[in-house]
């Protein structure tokens, strides 16, 4: 008992050192990985996975029992990914639609969670923790339709409870059952199979495709029935490449460890098959090479644009288009803030720029060998020819000779960077993403092609005056996008370097980092470079994660923007004469752009974009238009 005048006592409000906690939750994550050697780091972005490179959320100062456990849950899901899962066997008995990839994809998932929760009741825990956060904000609660749930998500809750016996969690709502009759009906034997062939990966994959078969959402896997891991199943033609093959699954599966400049010449090949895959993409490009002798620009082919009857198509709406803003730099902010921010932003990334312009200097010696002009010889006129000269004074009957300079066709070009300006890129990822925009911008432009810098984010946090309108308009059901849109021009492409260059320093501007809405800011990028009178435009998307909008999500379906993202990327790719590629930081964006590379470290991200940029700037007529491009064997 405390005497008179004792008033020392511990104070609940103290800060509380996490570092313990981190330490036992990446010893349990390597634990159930069975690899010493995972990287397990905590911080404000989207959780992720890259190879051995896990990602997780950052605790709170004082987490509850329940962030714990979905923390827990996000580090046990990644690290049977990791223990579990081979990234090979999935990556060569895949689906090749997307969609039935997706499906695919989650399945896997559902397995290899299924086998911890099977193994650990303390890890089944974490893990419906985790996936009840997962079904509530995507806001699968208010789902009453099944166009509106995804089947992607009702097929792995149908998997994990015929594999464990739970049940979805409370906020998956009613997903699983709008989808139960049509998947029990079309696959209910594959389904009893599956318990069976829960440790035995090659074979569940065959009965998940046979599902997706009975399904009508894949083609049947018979005909390719041969030992994924076999080392006999490749014919002499496709010997040479195997290993070459094994590599690229692996980074479709792993994120796809991109590399700078300088790795290896089969990284770079790599990439380049990574670019060239499928039928469509081969039609489409021989039909553009049509179009380098015509006087007219491609995109005059297409009279229409390729979203004109797109709304018809997609249900996605705006609930007011009142608020957005298209907006310059010099408009968002005064001159002495901006040379402010341009200094800070060359202050802190001063040691990269030697790297990136070292690699930029590459690209540059690359785009101009393209451009390198040749000569016709022996000619009756033209530019007279001295290396013949002595033939003439050995012998004075023979004739003068001259020569003609021949231009080599390089078809004029504009390169369009759209940066992601979300929250999440705050810090490391928006720094470099900024200072390769703007050495590779300098570097393009000596080469003659016309750079654009954009970005895109919102003006406000979780909706601004849209989300007021609705409020007083009545909360109106589904309203569609609720948030003021703001996309920003950096640079323009007929505006020179020198002039734009203190622009990309508004990017370290304190509050302009908001939320991202991916697909309307490629819509608008892509409608710029329709514009533009160049032969050919080129529109790369840098960015870190999916769509997120809180306000927007909280009202419409879980998968709302990501769905129209996936519809916009598929409009430009199959309809439009842009080519769109894509770099995600730390995030997996090959499962939405057919050319896509991801990089785990954003210090890899001046690499990647002069790699990416020179393999579309290579001569389609060595053959990489028609197939894919192998190394001698």
């Amino acid at each position: 008992m405390a005497g008179r005048g004792d008033n020392t006592r511990t104070k609940p409000g103290g800060p509380v050192d996490m570092e313990p906690l981190r330490r036992a939750i990446t010893g349990c994550v390597r634990s159930i990985a069975g690899d010493g050697n995972v990287e397990v780091a905590f911080a404000n972005e989207r959780p992720g996975m890259a190879g051995d490179r896990i990602r997780l959320p950052e605790l709170s100062k004082r987490p509850t029992a329940h962030e714990l456990a979905v923390t827990r849950g996000l580090g046990d899901s990644m690290a049977l990914r990791i223990a579990c899962h081979d990234a090979k066997v999935h990556a060569s008995m895949a689906p090749q639609g997307s969609d039935a990839r997706i499906i695919f994809d989650a399945v896997e998932q559902a397995r290899v969670e299924s086998i911890g929760a099977l193994r650990m009741s303390g890890t089944a825990s974490n893990l419906a923790s985790m996936h009840h956060e997962k079904y509530a904000k995507a806001n699968f609660g208010t789902v009453e339709r099944q166009q509106d749930a995804p089947i992607e998500e009702a097929l792995a809750m149908m998997v994990r409870e015929r594999l464990t016996g739970e049940k979805p969690p409370a906020s998956a709502g009613k997903v699983l059952d709008l989808w139960r009759g049509f998947i029990e009906d079309k696959a209910a034997g594959d389904l009893e199979k599956l318990a069976a062939s829960i440790e035995d990966q090659p074979a569940f994959a065959r009965l998940v495709r046979s599902m997706l078969t009975s399904m009508e959402m894949a083609e049947e896997y018979a005909n390719e029935d041969s030992e994924p891991d076999s080392e006999d199943t490749s014919t002499d033609e496709d010997q040479p490449r195997s290993d070459e093959q094994n590599e690229e699954n692996v980074d479709e599966e792993a994120g796809s460890d991109a590399a700078p400049a300088e790795e290896s010449e089969a990284s770079q090949e790599q990439m380049e098959d990574g670019e060239m895959d499928g039928a469509e993409i081969s039609e489409e490009e021989l039909s553009d090479d049509g179009d380098e002798d015509s006087e007219t620009p491609g995109e005059t082919r297409r009279p229409n644009s390729p979203f004109d009857d797109f709304n018809e198509k997609v249900d996605y709406h705006v609930y007011t288009e009142e608020f957005d803003e298209e907006i310059t730099a010099e408009e968002l902010c005064d001159e002495a803030e901006l040379d402010r921010l341009r200094a800070f932003l060359d202050k802190q990334l001063a040691h990269l720029q030697g790297a990136v312009g070292r690699l930029a200097n590459r690209l540059q010696r690359r785009l101009m060998a393209k451009q390198n002009r040749s000569w016709d010889f022996d000619l009756e006129e033209g530019y007279l020819d001295t290396a013949r000269l002595p033939r003439m004074i050995i012998d004075p009957m023979q004739p003068l000779s001259f020569k003609m300079e021949r231009d080599t066709k390089f078809r004029d070009t504009v390169v369009t960077l759209l940066i992601d300006n979300s929250g999440s890129m705050r810090g490391r990822p928006i720094t470099v993403a900024a200072t390769c925009a703007d050495i590779l911008a300098r570097t393009l432009e000596r080469c003659g092609v016309k750079v654009e810098l954009l970005g895109f984010t919102t003006k406000a946090w979780k909706g601004g005056q849209s989300r007021e309108k609705w409020l007083a308009g009545g909360k109106p059901a589904t309203p569609g996008r609720l948030n003021d849109l703001r996309h920003i021009v950096y640079k323009s492409a007929d505006a020179p370097w020198r002039r734009a260059r203190r622009n990309l320093g508004l990017m370290m501007r304190e509050g302009l980092l908001k939320e991202n809405i991916d697909g309307e800011a490629l819509m608008w990028a892509h409608n710029r470079l329709i514009g533009r009178p160049e032969q050919r435009k080129i529109l790369m998307m840098i960015s870190d994660g999916a769509p997120v909008d809180d306000s927007t999500l909280s009202v419409n379906p879980g998968n709302y923007l990501e769905r129209h993202l996936r519809a916009v990327i598929e409009q430009i790719e199959t309809r439009s004469p842009v080519e769109l590629l894509a770099i995600g930081i730390g995030h997996d964006v090959t499962r939405y752009y057919r050319r896509a590379v991801t990089i785990v470290d954003a210090d890899e991200l001046a690499g990647a974009m002069t790699e990416q940029l020179a393999s579309l700037f290579e001569d389609q007529s060595a053959g990489s238009r028609g197939g894919r491009r192998r190394r001698a064997g």
